[in-house]
């Protein structure tokens, strides 16, 4: 304040101009700041929801299953003829449904070693070195995990420790046969193409009918004239 000026006119201008730039400098810093923190805010914001729903999704695979056959065969079709072959029996190829569900479980692993925390990553290790050394793996750990980081993330109650919940397994994958539903579709369409000429054909013979039923009925209405017509009529 001892620096203030407000002797003259021009003293007490050049005091409020020199106040104004000070203040424009200080809300620049200040907006540059704030602009900064927010754009970094966003980014791990951006980060950690991609990385939650990439966990997410992997949880849902890897725990999606309660009963049946929790563990993960890492057969593939060349393992199943060789052991066919060296069983002396016929390889058949029944549902591919066990392959499918190593394939899946398989993403979901490449998917945690990726963006899973240490645990989690050591765990899905563990169970990617059994798949590559042809051993069936059992996921149940992993997937409590994976539980327990998703609901401290979001800020949920832990589960409780004295909750009985049983062992959970990869998510059985549904059966196929889409090809089939296309083909079905395909003839659906063109049974509906004939359906749709037959009744373009029937629109065609209505016509016809009508048109021949007029005929008659003209026909019918002259001959009823004639015949109450009273004789000796000109």
């Amino acid at each position: 304040m001892r620096n203030l000026d407000f002797s003259s006119w021009q003293a007490v201008l050049t005091t409020l101009l020199g106040l104004a730039v000070i203040t424009l400098i200080g809300v620049g810093i200040r907006l540059l700041v704030m602009q900064t923190i927010q754009q970094r805010r966003e980014r791990e914001n951006r980060q950690i929801n991609e990385r939650l729903r990439t966990l997410i999704a992997a949880y849902k695979t890897l725990g999606g299953s309660f009963t049946g056959d929790l563990r993960v065969d890492p057969a593939h079709l060349r393992d199943l003829r060789l052991r066919a072959a060296e069983e002396g029996r016929a390889f058949e190829d029944g549902s591919d449904r066990a392959r499918r569900m190593r394939d899946a479980v398989e993403a979901a692993l490449s998917d945690i070693l990726l963006l899973g925390t240490e645990d989690q990553v050591r765990l899905a290790a563990q169970a990617a070195a059994e798949l590559v050394a042809g051993r069936p793996v059992h996921v149940a750990e992993l997937v409590v995990s994976l539980r327990t980081f998703i609901r401290d993330v979001l800020d949920l109650d832990p589960v409780p420790a004295a909750l009985p919940i049983p062992q959970q397994g990869p998510t059985r994958p549904a059966g196929g046969g889409g090809k089939g539903g296309g083909g079905r579709g395909e003839g659906g369409r063109e049974g509906g193409g004939r359906s749709g000429g037959g009744g373009g054909g029937g629109m065609g013979g209505g016509g016809m009918g009508l048109g021949v039923g007029m005929g008659l009925g003209a026909g019918g209405v002259a001959a009823a004239d004639e015949a109450v017509e009273p004789p000796g009529t000109p």
